[in-house]
């Protein structure tokens, strides 16, 4: 790994922190102590974090995650051909406390889209086309999964099969329906992803199948715009439920979208403009729930508190879409927490001008660590 630009303090503390999680494949666990070994999701988000400073972590992470993609239905596992594993673990001494149900585990609606999209910036910056030759049956059977979804339910939706798997599968992920929508679930940045992945898999294969990954995610923008804008709160549902009825929260979920090429200029003015308003944006990074929803909390893991990988996220579509006022904005303000924190755990608690660690909270976490690189990384 290469850290430019970075003191020598400093570089030392975040090499040894990607050093405790980085696996003897290559790619990153997610984080410690309790997530001490491959998740998808992590996995992916923190290997983009990287691309510019050491590429062979998403080598290894699309590798890895290609030979472990579904192969067959198995309702135990929540799997299904094509679709990227959630989590597993390697026969590690530090077993995962909930692995009484099979790995590798595949609840994780957005792991897919992300596998496809990571594998196109991969190829993008590195230029290894071979990586694509080599897995390119995976990459189709990726593709093929996020169609076979949206052209049965219109959108990209998951429900839980397995007994023992988890209730949501987004990032803000959990057993239980903490975010209260009554499955099956279409979460709003997911739509986003797939939309993303479509298009980047369209410029992966030219061949006639690309037409129908274009038709696909074009179809889907249409349908997303429509579908998901709450008229009442000016800004996108956090989810639609199994009646495609939205579930009306302002969350931190829809500034991913800005990412993903499915917003038009309005729409993503209308997203800017609401991360930062007094009730989501804090001295330390955008809340994950905004304060005015009944079911807000501060301490809360996602009803709340700041995730610095979600800013980062957010931030990367700021700047992509040239709100670089406030990318700068986000970007100082998890630097400040990290400042003040002497670390930057999994995620914090902010309540006015303080910000403090929670005792949860997982350290050091992949793509926290990755985020801060990134912004440490940045001098504008």
């Amino acid at each position: 790994m290469r850290l430019k630009k970075l003191n020598k303090k400093i570089t030392t503390q975040l090499e040894r922190e990607i050093a405790m999680l980085k696996d003897k494949r290559g790619f990153l666990n997610a984080g410690l102590p309790r997530f001490d070994r491959l998740f998808g999701r992590d996995a992916l988000i923190s290997a983009w974090q990287f691309l510019d400073s050491d590429p062979s972590i998403a080598k290894a992470t699309l590798i890895a995650l290609s030979r472990l993609q579904g192969k067959r239905v198995d309702s135990s596992r929540d799997e299904e051909p094509g679709k990227i594993l959630h989590e597993t673990y390697f026969g590690s001494k530090r077993k995962p406390p909930h692995a009484y149900f099979p790995m590798p585990y595949y609840g994780a609606v957005d792991t897919t889209p992300l596998y496809v999209i990571v594998f196109s910036m991969y190829v993008k910056k590195t230029g290894d086309t071979l990586l694509v030759k080599k897995y390119q049956d995976n990459l189709k059977k990726a593709l093929v999964w996020i169609l076979h979804k949206l052209s049965h339910d219109h959108f990209l939706y998951y429900q839980r099969q397995s007994k023992v798997g988890t209730f949501h599968q987004g990032w803000k992920d959990s057993f239980s329906d903490h975010l209260r929508i009554k499955p099956p679930v279409a979460i709003v940045e997911a739509q986003g992803y797939a939309h993303w992945a479509l298009r980047a898999g369209a410029m992966l294969f030219e061949s006639s199948i690309s037409r129908d990954f274009i038709v696909a995610a074009d179809t889907l923008k249409k349908r997303f715009l429509k579908t998901f804008y709450m008229t009442n709160k000016k800004y996108f549902a956090l989810a639609l439920d199994g009646s495609q009825q939205q579930r009306k929260a302002v969350t931190s979920n829809p500034g991913h979208l800005l990412l993903t090429h499915i917003l038009d200029r309005r729409s993503a003015d209308m997203i800017v403009q609401r991360l930062f308003q007094p009730d989501m944006w804090t001295p330390y990074g955008i809340r994950t729930h905004s304060m005015r929803e009944p079911d807000f909390g501060a301490e809360s893991y996602h009803l709340g508190s700041v995730w610095p990988h979600d800013n980062w996220m957010i931030s990367e579509g700021l700047k992509k879409m040239g709100y670089n006022q406030e990318y700068n904005k986000v970007r100082r303000s998890i630097i400040a927490a990290y400042k003040r924190l002497g670390r930057l755990p999994e995620y914090y608690v902010v309540i006015g001008r303080k910000v403090r660690e929670d005792d949860t909270a997982c350290y050091p976490q992949a793509w926290a660590t990755g985020a801060l690189i990134n912004f440490l990384s940045d001098k504008k």
